[in-house]
């Protein structure tokens, strides 16, 4: 099977979860920007969120680039990405109507774990279905450093966020960071 199914309605789950976070912004009720600081949490972290689900359809869509042929396995593995994605915009919603309280903040940087662990299994399924060593995407990420520090980098934030919520989002903005300058591995390796 060809890639173009799997990419359109990767794209199309990802447009719904921008969709619905974008909806759970209400209006605030005043005309003065006083009128926007109960609502700061709630914009901030959708700000974060939809980055991070911006970081993931552009790094998806190149991870596609590589792709010859579509499996089972990938399928699966794309849904698995897609379903811990679209449970960002409840941990969202529920991380900024609660001012970052530690729970909601802990359970986002689980969503976002989990997110990057279906980011990797997809990887590897794609890998599997085209020969494993000689596969463009084996020879583009390499030993994905970047991808084992952000896992990590969850990991320390999920437990923190029980005393230190700050620290926790602090962490996830962080990561959110280093993710925003374009990971041009695959890109390179394309064009070689």
């Amino acid at each position: 099977m060809g890639k173009t199914r799997l990419e359109a309605f990767s794209d199309g789950v990802i447009a719904i979860i921008i969709t619905i976070m974008v909806l759970e912004l209400k209006v605030p009720h005043g005309d003065d920007l006083a009128a926007l600081q109960p609502l700061l949490p709630v914009l901030l972290s959708y700000v974060l969120s939809f980055i991070y689900v911006g970081i993931y359809w552009n790094n998806h869509h190149h991870l596609l680039h590589t792709v010859q042929r579509v499996n089972g396995g990938i399928l699966w593995a794309n849904l698995y990405l897609l379903f811990w994605l679209s449970l960002v915009p409840f941990v969202t919603g529920w991380m900024g109507e609660n001012h970052f309280a530690a729970l909601p903040v802990a359970l986002y940087g689980v969503v976002l774990f989990m997110a990057g662990i279906g980011y990797l299994i997809l990887q590897h399924a794609i890998i599997a279905a085209h020969g494993c060593e000689d596969a463009l995407l084996n020879k583009a990420i390499g030993s994905d450093s970047k991808g084992k520090l952000s896992q990590l980098l969850y990991l320390i934030a999920i437990p923190t966020a029980f005393w230190y919520a700050w620290i926790a989002g602090a962490i996830y903005v962080l990561v959110a960071i280093m993710w925003l300058i374009p990971d041009r591995r695959i890109e390179r390796v394309i064009a070689e």
